[in-house]
């Protein structure tokens, strides 16, 4: 537990959401042509240095500065309905995304990075659906935490 939280009822200091994600970007209007015209986030602000869009309940930030995008397996995974991620893959821009990696999981994966090299993935599924695909076929060591 957060030491702040020592003595705070459990049900007082739980996190309720996702909020947001910021990502550096090199050229923003480039950034957003992908996440709007591509990925289909809905564009909210600019400014000279940054911009937000939405997406569901959460939002984007865009930000210029020098990416790092991750090197191992770390990546920002975006909920999709599989209908969606069959038209994205077929517009013209998609053919110039990098595929970083083949789907092997349950449920549809894109995954792709966006210009900077974030790592990204579409995915059509949830964690109720990777969950039951788990109890047929677990993974080396798997331990339920209930």
């Amino acid at each position: 537990m957060v030491k702040a939280l020592e003595g705070v009822e459990y049900q007082e200091a739980k996190a309720i959401g996702f909020n947001h994600l910021t990502l550096s970007v090199l050229d923003l209007d480039v950034s957003l042509r992908f996440y709007r015209d591509l990925l289909g986030f809905k564009g909210e602000v600019r400014w000279n240095r940054g911009a937000y869009l939405s997406y569901g309940d959460c939002w984007l930030c865009l930000t210029i500065g020098t990416p790092s995008p991750s090197q191992d397996y770390s990546h920002v995974a975006f909920t999709y309905e599989p209908k969606a991620m069959q038209l994205i893959s077929r517009k013209d821009a998609f053919q110039s995304v990098n595929i970083w990696q083949e789907n092997t999981s349950e449920g549809d994966s894109l995954y792709i990075e966006d210009p900077d090299g974030h790592k990204l993935e579409l995915h059509a599924g949830s964690l109720a659906t990777r969950l039951e695909s788990l109890k047929q076929y677990p993974y080396d060591g798997v331990e339920w935490l209930w």
